[in-house]
């Protein structure tokens, strides 16, 4: 892996290429930027953190507003969102997820701006929007939701369970439910585990009132090492996207970089 986040590489540009929308073959006006900058132009901003009018144009990538454009392009075709799909069923045919059990988890918020945002409850009432994540038994995540930042986390649970993609890369059919869900009390509801059991997933969630499950920390914590990779991009941990949409484009492009870093990553590790 290079040093610099923003560097595509051989490998993982095989495999982005594929997806993006052709160019028409006569279009009008200049040769537009390479795909391949642009969308190192947008990692750039994404690991960055900084405004769009402020990347470099030295870099070669293009000005902001033409990788900003290519980003809104790449997003009306559910390009990131079909590269984390191919990226799980990559770490699923190695054996790399773990099915056993998946966490939920709806940190403190700390994003802002936005359509969907609200009075963050722990915040002195700013206004803001918050990430709710499923990831597998190791971390590797498989759905995130963006809402109001005073929108309950227990709102949230069947929606994320519900929005697991369909992970092939093994005999059969592709695989959604993991067999278990592990939550902290905030996810405690009578319904929800009405409709886990439904869906045949064990809820091992504590309830309200009552100890801990014993050693429950200890599974779960993988669910915030995910939040800390996912925030560590600087542009998720600030939310500055007014359109949801894109905000929800650069979450995706996020989850697919921390799955390619895993499916990279040396056995011996």
């Amino acid at each position: 892996m290079s040093t610099r986040p923003w560097t595509v590489d051989d490998d993982l540009w095989a495999l982005i290429e594929p997806l993006l929308p052709p160019w028409p073959e006569r279009s009008p006006g200049l040769r537009p930027v390479a795909d391949r900058l642009c969308l190192q132009g947008v990692l750039y901003v994404l690991c960055n953190g900084i405004a769009w009018q402020l990347l470099p144009l030295e870099l070669g990538f293009g000005s902001g507003q033409t990788c900003w454009r290519r980003l809104e392009r790449w997003q009306q075709a559910d390009v990131f969102d079909q590269l984390h799909r191919i990226l799980l069923a990559e770490l699923n045919a190695a054996g790399e997820l773990d099915w056993s059990r998946a966490c939920v988890d709806g940190p403190h918020p700390r994003e802002e701006g936005g359509p969907d945002t609200g009075p963050s409850p722990v915040d002195r009432r700013k206004t803001g929007s918050k990430h709710h994540l499923i990831c597998d038994g190791r971390g590797t995540p498989l759905k995130v939701i963006t809402t109001a930042a005073n929108v309950n986390d227990i709102t949230q649970t069947l929606a994320l369970v519900d929005g697991i993609p369909p992970v092939a890369g093994r005999p059969g059919r592709p695989r959604r439910r993991p067999d278990a869900l592990l939550g902290d009390k905030g996810y405690d509801s009578k319904a929800n585990r009405l409709e886990l059991r439904k869906r045949r997933i064990l809820p091992v969630i504590p309830r309200r009132g009552a100890p801990n499950v014993q050693g429950l920390g200890k599974l779960r914590y993988v669910v915030e090492q995910t939040f800390a990779l996912l925030h560590h991009f600087k542009r998720l941990a600030v939310r500055w996207e007014r359109r949801t949409e894109l905000h929800d484009a650069f979450v995706s492009l996020a989850c697919s970089l921390i799955c390619w870093r895993r499916l990279r990553k040396p056995k011996n590790d």
